[in-house]
This record gives C-alpha cells, sequence and structure tokens, in this order.
C-alpha cells in the first residue's frame, strides 16, 4: 500500500523556502463577493518513496507541481521511484504561486505547471532550462457538485438559478483553472452577474474541497480531481469553446540540485508508462482526441476512453 511519508529535519526546511515560512491562516465563514478561502493542506509535500527506502532525504528529487496533478503524480511517483531509485517529494499549489517559489530561489527540481504561460515566463527569466520544455497533457474543467447535493445543475446558464448561492472557482489571478473558468462564465455572459456569489480557491484542489466540505453549492474545477473524487460528487464537463485550451507544460529548474532526475523525471511523465497515467485521469494527451461525449461522472479514472489521432 503506498503511504505518503512527511519529512522533519531536512524537508522541513524545504518547505520553509517553498512557502516563505508563512503561518497556516484559520479558515473564516464563506462569504460570497470573490472572497478567497485559505484551506489547510492546499499546497503539501509528500514523499512517493516506499517507506522503508534508504538514503539521505536530501537527495530527494523536489517536484513542484500545478494541484490539479495530485491524483496522477501520486500514481506516477511511485512508480518512478521503482523504476529509477529516486524518491519524489511533492509540492502542490498553484502555478502561479509556485513560478514565484521559483524565481526566488526555492530547491525545486521540476516544475510542472498547468499552463504554458508560466513556464514561458520562467524560460525567459533563465529559471528553466530550455530543452527540457515539454507539453504533457490538456485539462479539462468541469461544473461540480457533491453527491447528495439537492442542486441539479448540468450547464452554466443554471448557476444563476437563485438557489445557487456560492460559487467556487480557482483564483483567476495566478491559477490556470480559475483563469479557464473565469473565460468560461466570461462567454457565457455569467461573469459580472455571479460575481456576489464567487468564491476564489487558492487553487483548483482548494476549490474543489470548499464543495466537497458543504460551504459552497458548485465549484468549476478541474477534470482530473472530478475523476479521482469518485462518487463523492456529480459533474458535467464544461465545453471546452468556452475557454482557451489548458496546456500544460513542464521542464526542469535551471538550479534544479537533481538535474538528472529532474531530466529522467520530464521524460517518465511523457514515456508510455507516464502516459498511461495521465490519460487515465482525463488528460488529453499529445496526439490523442478526449471522447467527451463518453465522459460522465459515474466515471472512474480507468474508464475514461481515448483514441490516438489519424
Amino acid at each position: 500500500m503506498r503511504q505518503i511519508v512527511y519529512f522533519l529535519g531536512t524537508f522541513v526546511c524545504i518547505v520553509c523556502v517553498l512557502t516563505a515560512c508563512a503561518p497556516a491562516a484559520s479558515t473564516p465563514p464563506v462569504s460570497g463577493g470573490n472572497a478567497t478561502l485559505p484551506v489547510a493542506n492546499a499546497n503539501r509535500g509528500s514523499q512517493a518513496a516506499s517507506p522503508d527506502s534508504t538514503g539521505p532525504h536530501d537527495t530527494a528529487l523536489i517536484v513542484s507541481a500545478a494541484s490539479d496533478l495530485i491524483p496522477a503524480f501520486e500514481a506516477i511517483g511511485p512508480v518512478f521511484t521503482a523504476a529509477t531509485g529516486t524518491p519524489v517529494v511533492f509540492n502542490f499549489g498553484s502555478s502561479g504561486l509556485l513560478a514565484q517559489q521559483i524565481e526566488q530561489g526555492a530547491p525545486v527540481d521540476v516544475y510542472a505547471s498547468a499552463n504554458r504561460q508560466y513556464v514561458q515566463e520562467l524560460l525567459d527569466g533563465g529559471h528553466v532550462v530550455e530543452d527540457s520544455v515539454a507539453a504533457y497533457g490538456q485539462g479539462r474543467i468541469t461544473l461540480w457538485l457533491r453527491a447528495d447535493s439537492a442542486l441539479d445543475l448540468t450547464t452554466l446558464d443554471e448557476l444563476s438559478n437563485p438557489a445557487v448561492t456560492r460559487i467556487a472557482i480557482a483564483n483567476p489571478e495566478h491559477a490556470p483553472y480559475g483563469m479557464a473558468a473565469r473565460q468560461a462564465l466570461q462567454r457565457a455572459g455569467l461573469w459580472e452577474t455571479l460575481q456576489p456569489q464567487l468564491i476564489l480557491g487558492e487553487n483548483v484542489a482548494a476549490t474543489l474541497q470548499y464543495v466537497e466540505s458543504g460551504n459552497v453549492d458548485v465549484g468549476i474545477v478541474a477534470l482530473s480531481l472530478s475523476l479521482a473524487a469518485g462518487p463523492a460528487g456529480r459533474w458535467t464537463l464544461i465545453p471546452a469553446d468556452l475557454h482557451d485550451p489548458i496546456e500544460q507544460t513542464l521542464a526542469v529548474v535551471t538550479r534544479a540540485p537533481q538535474p538528472a532526475a529532474a531530466h529522467a523525471f520530464v521524460a517518465y511523465v511523457n514515456s508510455d508508462a507516464g502516459r498511461a497515467v495521465m490519460r487515465q485521469f482525463g488528460f488529453v494527451l499529445p496526439g490523442e482526441e478526449l471522447h467527451t461525449e463518453e465522459l460522465h461522472s459515474e466515471d472512474s479514472p480507468a474508464s475514461v476512453l481515448e483514441n490516438p489521432a489519424p
């Protein structure tokens, strides 16, 4: 059984740099009007190695990754470790905030963004290795409700129902899935109307947590997280033409403490084994097309169907 091992000592130092040693904030009551609510463990570090692995923790590969990748990368991590012997520590969060940490010198080996923009900005600043930049999948967004919700929402237009009082999206200022949610609401003509009901999550995983907790009625979240949540929720895929493509991209950080392992991890994500995991969580892979008509909230990650493009 996979176990997540939290470090002391060296790992505490890593987390302090990644989070600038910021104190944890308490969660305030939920309110509308673009409120931003902190959630515990929105950015979390975890080791994807077996608990009996040997060697000093400072040899671990540090991967800062967008939070929509939590289920996929926590599946890939142990397999990569078994194949290479290199333990992996993940730091999940919003792509924009993770990029800021790298710019400020955080000891990160690999950066996996939920869009191309933040990787390009790091590349322009000399913070990532140019020949390591690689697209690894395209994300999708869904309208997600708890399974026990009394609401029956299948389209964005239905968010204007007076019974919907709180709608969660990731913060579009630094979270690509929040940017996509904002675009979808704008193109549907609902962005201005729904402002009083909007609750902003620090990242898309935190956004899902707000809805899971019952404090928010509905959220616009990542397809990967919707699939991973399984029977806990009901969801509808939002049409792709309502937002720009969510072109997820990763790269090796220029100052990577473990450059060889970092290049190996990037290659592994786009290997046949890595692509198989990403496919299971609904990512549209380079050269493949997602059969959106076959996706439903009853689906599990293993049942997502894709075919190679001609």
